[in-house]
């Protein structure tokens, strides 16, 4: 199973109050995505499922229920985005709008931080072709 590992106290999941945080933070997400012309051509026309694996991802990682390796097996975040191009403007689109939905979800700084952070990290590792030392 792929969870995040807490150090101390009450995991994020249940600091937060649990999957209702979540599946607002994809909403708010997702509502920037639908209106970016960049980021919105890598979705399905639908996007209720890529919502629902997304919400149900995260809160898997954060401490939560496991109902996201339940239903479709480990993560593999890489192989999931293969078919994908991402450069670095998609990634870059991609943290604005999680970012704001983030900054807007009224979670502490130390927990938005804390996902800011985790997000950054997953987006760099799904980048196509790492970014290039400045020389």
């Amino acid at each position: 199973m792929f969870v995040h590992v807490e150090t101390q106290g009450n995991t994020l999941y249940e600091r937060v109050g649990g999957a209702p945080f979540f599946f607002t933070l994809v909403d708010r997400f997702y509502a920037g995505v639908e209106q970016d012309p960049l980021l919105r051509r890598l979705y399905p026309e639908d996007l209720g499922p890529p919502r629902r694996h997304l919400a149900l991802f995260l809160i898997q990682y954060w401490g939560g229920p496991d109902t996201y390796s339940q239903e479709r097996g480990h993560p593999r975040l890489r192989m999931r985005h293969f078919r994908f191009r991402i450069g670095q403007s998609e990634r870059e689109a991609w943290l604005r709008h999680m970012r704001a939905a983030v900054e807007s979800s009224g979670a502490s700084v130390a927990d938005a931080t804390a996902l800011i952070d985790y997000f950054e990290s997953a987006a760099t590792s799904l980048l196509d072709q790492p970014p290039r030392a400045i020389t």
